[in-house]
């Protein structure tokens, strides 16, 4: 499959399928996502570990890849910015994201590979779960992209998924055991074994996607592509070092918050660690100085 094929794939996917609301009111997207209130408080929390970040404001702040804004955290990313420049490649995600924007944002059909916008032309930069749909040279290509429309002394934050992480790697058969334990759980309460089944899927989606399309992604290919050591900071903290299925698989009330709470304390001590190991890193980038890339 050639690239073309590929963007086509991932806008018809979007706009058909995933920023499509169900019935309960969540996307169908947001099925890759551990939704249980066990859960709410550490993904609450990760989400909003972007957010100071983009403190100091500014005029515009572009949201590359937005999606439909899908989280009440991704609002205060923007909240000190004069507009909010949501860029997507699905129409179907910025016509949700203009309803919970509406006159604070601008919105544009954009590849994030090709971004359609001026060098420096903007005071903040977020990009959350969206390079992993690129192949990797795509990838760097989108990298430069960012970088070249970040205005100097700015900063943009990424969050994607490791093609593999240590961390989870290290868990695997204990989460299938787990896994297995829930299933047989579930059967003797009288689980409805198509829900189960569904879920199942849904884990395994999930503890793949952030892979989908690259070769190997990973600490050393960002450093290696963010190469400027006199005009770029780049740091590799934690977002969130746990996977969905991980999630799922192994916090469960009545002791899974507190679990939770003390891993999110773990990351909070240990970023650089935890975000190199874990499975999704928060990558930030600081233009210390006007740099020329190859997408200049």
């Amino acid at each position: 499959m050639n690239d073309p094929e590929i963007k086509q794939n991932v806008r018809a996917f979007y706009d058909q399928i995933g920023w499509k609301k169900e019935s309960d009111g969540y996307y169908q997207n947001a099925r890759y996502e551990d939704l249980r209130p066990v859960s709410a408080e550490y993904i609450h929390r990760c989400h909003m570990r972007i957010t100071p970040y983009f403190s100091a404001g500014g005029k515009f702040f572009l949201d590359a890849g937005s999606g439909p804004v899908q989280y009440p955290e991704y609002l205060t990313y923007s909240m000190n910015f004069e507009k909010r420049v949501c860029a997507d490649i699905s129409i179907t995600a910025l016509i949700e994201a203009r309803k919970k924007i509406g006159a604070h944002g601008l919105f544009v059909v954009a590849d994030v590979a090709n971004l359609p916008f001026s060098a420096q032309a903007f005071d903040g930069i977020v990009s959350l779960h969206t390079l992993h749909h690129l192949p990797l040279e795509e990838q760097k290509k989108a990298w430069l992209d960012l970088i070249r429309v970040l205005a100097p002394k700015r900063t943009a934050v990424v969050v994607n998924g490791w093609t593999e992480s240590g961390m989870m790697k290290k868990w695997q058969n204990t989460m299938g055991t787990m896994e297995k334990i829930g299933r047989f759980a579930a059967r003797l309460r009288g689980k409805d074994r198509k829900k189960e089944q569904k879920v199942k899927q849904i884990d395994a989606n999930a503890s793949q996607a952030t892979g989908t399309f690259v070769q190997k992604l990973d600490a050393a290919w960002i450093k290696n592509t963010l190469r400027f050591p006199e005009t770029l900071s780049v740091e590799i903290r934690c977002w969130r070092s746990v996977s969905v299925r991980w999630l799922r698989a192994m916090i469960h009330q009545p002791y899974g918050k507190l679990a939770l709470r003390i891993l999110f304390r773990n990351e909070e001590k240990r970023p650089e660690f935890y975000g190199e190991y874990g499975q999704y890193p928060l990558i930030i980038v600081k233009k210390i100085e006007n740099c020329k890339t190859e997408n200049s």
